[in-house]
């Protein structure tokens, strides 16, 4: 792969207030997703296989769990001397404090990118999990000859992000002429996945003109209010994506990955997904367990009958108990003749013997980290 001109940045933290359940104690980059997987996996894969390899992410809060995942990013082929994966907390730097929208966090490493070589850059959230073609992105940019492209996806808006959105009219020449905030307008509309690309030197003058200005949001204080001025255009996603937004999104998209169409559209071999290798042994399926449709990561231990489940690393299930519909996340433990139904359980849950724990599709029941229920 040959190396792109272009430096990634993630913001592990945005949307974490969308699912406060599973973020209590990590960010949203480092939320569990498919079986295996982190959502950070997905944008900083992405990034890799178009050839970036100067990565940096703007953490906030609770990123422990994120330092743990990624390490020093050996497994996507980050650990080098120059560039690589560069994980900045808050307050890294002198008079700096903990960021609420991107110019904050983008001021709190002026001096960083002042620094780099490279001559784009590529903003990018956490949310969603994608299979977006970043190199395709770059060179529709460059070809564009536009200030900024935005990449857009074509859908309705969901309830719990009405008030927490963006979305773009775009002409026919792909030029983005209105960028709407918190747009709660029915119907298909352009929603904007959460990924810009720039030119590194201009970003670093728009964000120090926002300093000096007091503004705090990159698209509502910047972007769109220059919109006569700067050349930005849209990008538009058709791909297979998993918006995670509330609890029961992060369910929904979960169980849609348990049809094996949906599975080969978010992890093509043509751009594999990359996450932390762990050395665990192969599945053990015991004699007369029963298992179906079900993604079943490695390390986990079935006794009992497993329908229609998405299982973590590590998972065990006893014989006599009855899973089905649930989402089990790491080091989840179920007893002897436990009957589980719509349920998501963070790390280290363990359901005692005899349990019967019965959710619906529609409020999918959640289960701390580290509980014994």
């Amino acid at each position: 792969m040959v190396n792109m001109n272009a430096l990634g940045i993630i913001f592990p933290n945005t949307y974490d207030e969308l699912i406060p359940e599973l973020v209590h104690r990590r960010t949203m980059a480092s939320v569990p997703f498919g079986s295996r997987y982190r959502m950070v996996d997905f944008s900083l894969s992405a990034m890799v296989n178009a050839g970036i390899e100067n990565v940096t992410l703007l953490a906030k809060k609770n990123y422990y769990s994120l330092m743990d995942h990624l390490g020093n990013g050996r497994e996507w082929d980050l650990s080098r001397k120059r560039g690589g994966l560069n994980l900045v907390p808050p307050f890294a730097q002198e008079n700096t404090k903990i960021y609420h929208g991107r110019v904050e966090a983008l001021g709190s490493i002026l001096n960083f990118l002042r620094a780099q070589k490279e001559k784009y850059v590529i903003l990018s959230d956490c949310n969603i999990a994608h299979d977006l073609d970043f190199a395709d992105l770059m060179e529709k940019h460059i070809d564009s000859g536009a200030n900024v492209t935005m990449v857009y996806e074509r859908a309705e808006i969901p309830l719990p992000i009405q008030t927490e959105n963006y979305t773009f009219t775009v002409g026919g020449d792909g030029r983005i002429t209105e960028l709407r905030t918190n747009d709660y307008r029915p119907g298909v509309q352009n929603l904007s996945m959460n990924v810009i690309v720039m030119d590194r030197e201009e970003l670093i003058e728009m964000v120090r003109d926002a300093q000096v200005h007091n503004l705090v949001y990159l698209e509502r204080d910047i972007i769109a209010p220059s919109l006569k001025i700067l050349h930005v255009n849209g990008y538009e996603y058709t791909g297979y994506r998993a918006r995670i937004y509330d609890m029961k999104s992060y369910f929904d998209e979960n169980m849609r990955l348990l049809d094996p169409k949906n599975m080969a559209a978010l992890f093509p071999k043509e751009r594999p997904v990359y996450t932390k290798v762990r050395d665990e042994a192969p599945v053990r399926y015991a004699m007369d367990c029963k298992v179906r449709n079900c993604i079943v990561a490695d390390g986990c231990v079935i006794e009992g009958e497993v329908e229609n489940c998405v299982l973590f690393r590590g998972v065990k299930i006893a014989k006599g108990a009855k899973v089905r519909n649930c989402v089990l996340m790491q080091g989840t433990t179920v007893d002897q003749n436990v009957e589980l139904d719509y349920i998501v359980t963070d790390k280290n849950v363990h359901v005692t013997m005899g349990r019967r724990l019965l959710g619906n599709s529609n409020f999918p029941v959640y289960i701390e980290k580290g509980t014994e229920v």
